[in-house]
């Protein structure tokens, strides 16, 4: 798979996200895990499996963008592939990370 992620040129500070060009996001037909620093590619890795609504041809193409952009910024990867990175969003996310907070807040009273 060719990469598409270019390194955004435009210094200073940015305001919106829709500043950014489709080039630096690691899934571009999504504009999803903007990559414009090493920071933003350890944030994508770690969110690769978050993104819901792609197909793998799109996770392939993210991956070789999250690996171009890694090597830009000097980020270094022990993922040689997206299936390292997970394949399936977990949808119910969300209720479990309440659900966690709650049986935290409960067991720390007792």
């Amino acid at each position: 798979m060719r990469a598409t992620w270019k390194p955004h040129e435009k210094h200073g500070r940015l305001t919106k996200r829709s500043d950014l060009p489709d080039s630096v996001f690691a899934f571009p037909k999504q504009r999803a895990e903007p990559m414009t620093d090493a920071r933003h590619v350890r944030n994508a890795v770690a969110r690769f499996d978050q993104v819901e609504g792609v197909s793998d041809h799109d996770r392939a193409l993210a991956f070789a963008n999250i690996e171009k952009a890694a090597k830009q910024y000097k980020v270094e990867l022990s993922e040689t592939s997206w299936r390292d990175l997970g394949v399936h969003p977990q949808p119910h996310r969300k209720e479990a990370a309440v659900k966690a907070a709650a049986t935290r807040k409960r067991e720390s009273k007792t």
